[in-house]
């Protein structure tokens, strides 16, 4: 096996979601939205993202997604950047999905055994174990969470909260 336990998966996603609310905290929606000078998206566009990697998860584990088809446009991989309050989906809302989808993979993955992780899943270019395909899913998270301490600094917090 070379991908963590069930119990190991939630509970680094449960710790990552946990640091995304703690980089969160304070930030209004409109801070959230605040664009970087250079190639790159914003806080909520981040946050949405992590979403869309958590949708992929659940829908490997066979249960419904958080996010709907169009705001999945908003925050997929290659989508335009978020520069209209009115186009995102509001910060609050986003982690309250965040929070959602949390809870559905924690009680997804709880009943997992190790021949459910070994079995083989369509994810990327050619199937693999779904242990894999979850523990990159949540590698895919933990990049992010380094963009957002640098957005919530771009909002003029300018503080460390982790």
């Amino acid at each position: 096996m070379n991908y963590p336990s069930p119990q190991a998966l939630a509970e680094r996603f449960h710790f990552n979601a946990r640091l995304i609310h703690m980089q969160a905290r304070g930030l209004t929606h409109a801070e959230s939205l605040l664009q970087l000078p250079f190639r790159g998206n914003c806080f909520n566009w981040v946050v949405g993202h992590i979403l869309t990697s958590r949708d992929t998860c659940l829908r490997l584990l066979e249960q419904p997604a958080a996010l709907s088809a169009g705001q999945l446009a908003l925050y997929d991989r290659g989508s335009e950047p978020l520069t209209h309050a009115e186009q995102a989906v509001p910060l609050e809302d986003l982690l309250a999905l965040l929070d959602e989808a949390g809870r559905r993979l924690n009680a997804a993955l709880e009943p997992l055994g190790e021949a459910e992780l070994a079995r083989e899943v369509a994810f990327g270019r050619q199937p693999q174990p779904l242990g894999e395909a979850l523990a990159f899913l949540q590698w895919h998270e933990t990049y992010h969470l380094g963009q957002l301490e640098l957005l919530r600094q771009l909002a003029g917090k300018d503080d460390k909260v982790v």
